[in-house]
């Protein structure tokens, strides 16, 4: 045999080797179209996770810029601070965590408003009110409420031995008779000025009350005003009245009553 035709592969090798290519393109073409459907799938699930991931990221990245916004640090300084090799940049930034955290603080709490339960303002103190000062009380009082005046002092005349020595208060029998003002009193009998009360003040001065009915205290401390007798006709009397004598201390005897009354803020007449 010739050497060129025994290397020439027969038809029988020829059909074989073309079989061979036909399984081997056909057994690519199920890979290929394996690959592309398990392509299709992964595709959407990859994109997906992709998806979430970059999410998360970007919610881990804005919690991380809040924090680092919160802790008064810029980005650079946090990375700085976070670096595990750079331990002085990051007590440093801690230090100034500190210190500007200190400030907000108290700035914030500058900021508070006041809240409902604060207390409110003192009111302002209101003047005290004076106490009303009572009237003033009269030194003297009228011996009867009646004003008006009969005989007067010093008056001459035969019902006397010599001169009137008091004022004469025309009032009806019974009339009371009242204290001119504070005292003590005693009672007597004179056959001139018929029954008597002698009203003794503080300072020595004597009011003699005559010519009486009746007493209502015969003896004893006394108030102004208080009733001490009754206008009667008794002794040399020619009729109901009242004889009012003032008699300074000392012994010196009668002085006219109406000064005395004027000169405490009285008018009898």
């Amino acid at each position: 045999m010739a050497p060129d035709a025994a290397a020439r592969p027969t038809r029988a090798e020829l059909r074989l080797a073309a079989r061979e290519q036909s399984r081997a393109q056909r057994r690519g073409a199920a890979k290929a179209a394996t690959r592309t459907a398990l392509l299709r799938v992964a595709l959407p699930s990859v994109a997906a996770l992709g998806v979430a991931a970059a999410a998360a990221v970007t919610v881990q990245g804005e919690a991380g810029q809040q924090r680092t916004q919160a802790a008064g640090l810029v980005p650079e300084q946090a990375t700085a601070a976070d670096a595990p090799d750079n331990a002085p940049a990051r007590a440093a930034a801690q230090q100034a965590i500190a210190v500007d955290g200190a400030g907000q603080a108290s700035r914030g709490d500058a900021r508070q408003p006041l809240s409902g339960d604060q207390p409110a303002p003192a009111p302002a103190a209101q003047p005290a009110a004076e106490p009303t000062a009572e009237p003033a009380q009269p030194k003297v009082v009228m011996p009867v409420a009646q004003h008006g005046l009969g005989e007067l002092f010093g008056e001459a005349g035969t019902h006397w031995a010599n001169r009137h020595t008091g004022i004469d208060f025309p009032v009806d029998g019974g009339t009371p008779v009242m204290a001119v003002t504070d005292g003590t009193i005693r009672t007597q009998w004179n056959p001139s000025y018929g029954y008597m009360t002698i009203l003794k003040m503080s300072d020595g001065t004597e009011a003699w009350y005559c010519h009486l009915r009746a007493y209502k205290i015969r003896k004893g401390p006394v108030k102004q005003g208080d009733v001490i007798a009754f206008v009667g006709s008794s002794g040399n009397s020619t009729g109901p009245h009242l004889h009012f004598e003032i008699r300074p201390p000392g012994g010196s005897g009668p002085v006219d009553p109406l000064p005395w009354f004027l000169a405490n803020g009285l008018d009898p007449r």
